[in-house]
């Protein structure tokens, strides 16, 4: 093999590489303010929308390096070779493998040493979120690649041919790069110099604890998960009999319909019911189910809302509401989300920047299933108060906090209401309860106050 000379533009690059991802993202993953209050989330048994943002955030940025890295460490592994008696001869592409490699095992390892303190944590990188193209099980891969024994071995045999030749490599110093990745190397190999090698096998065997638990609570959860859909979707196409001959027409009409379309503004939230659904027997009080109205894309676009491009087409006109039901969270069209018997009208408290914030946050979740199970702790699924939930909470003034029902950490469409009132929700219109027609102002108030203490 002929020696490879520092400016051989498959060095550059893979040289640039590690510098650029050693600049942007660090040496260590420098974990974001939030995670700072891991502790606070761990005592509240779920991270906060806005906490949940910024570990995605964070997270796709991570990978992202990764990704990056490898992709300059495999490049560079088939330029030097494998074999400890090629390397001599292919230096540059040798250090810069080791460099991609140094910062690939110490970023892997602070974020394992973070997450192995924390199961919410451990489950919420093992989510899936297809807005960022992060799929389902990332940590847990990692985790296995990171700490294999073989791939460990073969790392230390690489640092050890480094210091034993480190005096060599000094005339690179003038090539482009390599000043600053020597000095990064000379940092790093200090760092894992002090690691003793047991600390190695303790992690692996970690992960074989923490790939027998997940595997096992994987499967139990698929399991459960699987019968709550096929209930779920069971109840949901149920109707109590004896409320309305089959023919009969939601008492929400077309007039009706366009009647409060006259009132709302983006970003105002639909509590809705339907009279006869079967659901209604499971759900606490009246009130069950909940959608959000995120306007025309005339509206949309006068407060800067931007749709994912992956979306756009499902919420162009006439489509008027996000909502989340048993075929996930998508866009509808009023005709859609208002076929039903009674809803209301709540109105946040919010400037116009922070409404924007909090639509382009909930259209961020179009397109994830739906959450039979109800638990609000992971958002790859999403019930319908969720998709309100998330896009309100820690946006402005509004907090919102879950309410354990059924052994779940949830926000019924009730409890939402409540919440809403709380922190100064106009109440905008309420139709189908007290009277004929839509009520607003003081009828309107006496139209919820009724249907509430009813139940």
């Amino acid at each position: 093999m002929n020696p490879i000379a520092p400016d051989d533009p498959r060095i550059r690059r893979a040289v640039s590489t590690v510098l650029a991802v050693a600049r942007a993202a660090g040496e260590e993953p420098h974990l974001p303010a939030t995670w700072e209050r891991l502790e606070r989330a761990e005592a509240r048994g779920y991270f906060l929308p806005e906490e949940d943002d910024a570990i995605r955030i964070w997270y796709q940025a991570f990978l992202g390096g990764r990704a990056a890295l490898l992709g300059a460490l495999r490049a560079m592994e088939e330029t030097c070779g494998r074999e400890e008696s090629l390397w001599p001869s292919r230096i540059p592409a040798f250090l810069a493998a080791l460099g991609a490699a140094c910062l690939l095992n110490r970023r892997s390892a602070e974020l394992i040493g973070l997450a192995s303190h924390s199961r919410l944590l451990r489950k919420k990188l093992d989510e899936p979120d297809a807005r960022r193209g992060i799929p389902r099980k990332t940590f847990a891969r990692l985790y296995r690649s990171d700490t294999s024994l073989r791939a460990l071995v073969r790392f230390r045999e690489t640092l050890g041919f480094y210091r034993s030749h480190r005096a060599e490599f000094g005339e690179l110093r003038e090539a482009e790069g390599f000043g600053e990745l020597l000095d990064l190397l000379d940092r790093q190999a200090a760092f894992f110099a002090d690691q003793e090698p047991l600390k190695f096998v303790r992690e692996r065997l970690k992960y074989r604890y923490f790939s027998f638990r997940r595997r096992h609570h994987s499967g139990w959860k698929s399991a459960v998960f699987g019968v709550f859909e096929g209930s779920g979707r069971l109840i949901s196409e149920l109707r109590q009999p004896g409320f309305r001959p089959p023919p009969a027409e939601k008492r929400v009409t077309d007039e009706l319909r366009r009647e409060v379309l006259e009132l709302v503004r983006p970003g105002d939230v639909f509590i809705t019911r339907h009279d006869d659904a079967m659901t209604n027997l499971f759900l606490p009080g009246f009130w069950p189910h909940a959608a959000l109205y995120i306007g025309s894309e005339e509206e949309r676009r006068g407060l800067g809302v931007e749709i994912p491009a992956a979306h756009a087409k499902q919420a162009a006109d006439p489509a008027r509401f996000l909502e989340s039901k048993k075929d996930g969270v998508r866009f509808r069209t009023a005709e859609e989300t208002l076929a039903v018997d009674c809803f209301l009208v709540l109105r946040p408290p919010l400037e116009a920047s922070d409404l924007a914030g909090a639509l382009a946050r909930a259209a961020g979740h179009a397109g994830k299933l739906y959450d039979f199970v109800f638990d609000f702790r992971r958002s790859d699924r999403l019930a319908c108060t969720e998709v309100v939930y998330r896009a309100f909470d820690g946006c402005g003034p509004l907090v919102f906090s879950l309410l354990e029902t059924g052994g779940r950490l949830c926000l019924p469409a009730e409890e939402l209401i409540r919440q809403c009132r709380k922190q100064n929700f106009e109440l905008v219109a309420v139709c189908g309860v007290g009277g004929s027609g839509i009520l607003t102002g003081a009828d309107a108030k006496r139209a919820l106050d009724a249907s509430r203490e009813a139940i």
